[in-house]
């Protein structure tokens, strides 16, 4: 299984190389536009990071119960704004 690291450098990858602004990628994975990402939306753009099929369920599971500050279920604009935050302070 990838490591945390690597699914990290993974998602920044594609955020930084196939979007002008962390927006942008946040609008472009907010299929339906309701300003939230669901779960199938994370686990769209773990698909695109690259993140094998096995895992991508998992780790988007993960990713919305660390990031989900208001207990929604989703990622909103400013719960991915700190995701991305914290997971550049990751990688360092």
């Amino acid at each position: 299984m990838a490591s945390k690291k690597t699914i990290i450098k993974k998602i920044q990858i594609v955020l930084t190389k196939h979007f002008e602004t962390p927006h942008d990628a946040f609008n472009f994975f907010d299929k339906n536009g309701n300003g939230k990402l669901s779960k199938a939306e994370v686990v769209r753009l773990l698909k695109e990071a690259d993140i094998n099929g096995f895992i991508r369920g998992i780790v988007g599971s993960k990713l919305i119960e660390g990031y989900d500050k208001d207990g929604d279920g989703k990622i909103d604009w400013k719960e991915f704004k700190t995701a991305i935050a914290e997971m550049a302070k990751d990688i360092k």
